[in-house]
């Protein structure tokens, strides 16, 4: 009976042996599996944020080009009408010379000193000229309310159609296509 025990007890052993190995497989199996999983999981996470930064690079990028193109403009537009607050201080300058050149003169000497406002008034145009700012043409033109200034207005006749400027009481001036003062003008209704 010892030898039969012996048996017994063997075959229980080998069984428990298969057991565990079985047991062992299939945790190896399973651990593999979690692995794999944990793995695909974490690859995913890694995939995901790969993605989200190179979103967030993309947008970076994309903003530095925009504040680049802004800045050009802005220094382009700087560049384009530095010449705008001289030119509105200059205007008033203008008006005084030419009210000045209106005056009758009677002798020599006030026509000489004619003679040296008119260089005087020429050299500013000139210079003004140079740098973009010019005269808004007005009188006989149609009336436009971006660059000319009704203070004033006549009954239209044959003459003077409807909405014609008859008369310019102050020049306008513009600089490039901006207006630095608009042209004050009497207009026909």
């Amino acid at each position: 009976m010892a030898e039969e025990e012996k048996q017994a007890e063997q075959t229980a052993d080998e069984q428990a042996t298969e057991n565990t190995a079985a047991t062992d497989s299939v945790t190896e199996a399973e651990v593999e599996e979690t692995e794999e999983v944990v793995a695909a999981s974490e690859v995913d996470t890694l995939k995901a944020q790969l993605d989200e930064m190179e979103d967030k690079f993309l947008r970076a990028q994309a903003e530095v080009a925009n504040i680049s193109r802004r800045n050009k403009a802005e220094h382009e537009s700087l560049v384009k009408y530095r010449s705008q607050d001289l030119g509105k201080k200059l205007l008033p300058v203008m008006d005084n010379l030419e009210r000045a050149l209106q005056t009758e003169i009677n002798d020599e000497q006030g026509a000489s000193l004619k003679k040296g406002v008119e260089m005087v008034l020429e050299s500013l145009a000139v210079a003004l000229k140079e740098e973009g700012i010019k005269e808004i043409s007005a009188q006989g033109e149609t009336f436009d309310p971006n660059i000319h200034q009704a203070v004033q207005t006549i009954p239209a006749s044959d003459e003077t159609p409807s909405e014609t400027i008859v008369e310019v009481l102050q020049k306008g001036y513009q600089l490039h296509d901006r207006v630095l003062r608009p042209a004050m003008v009497i207009v026909a209704q």
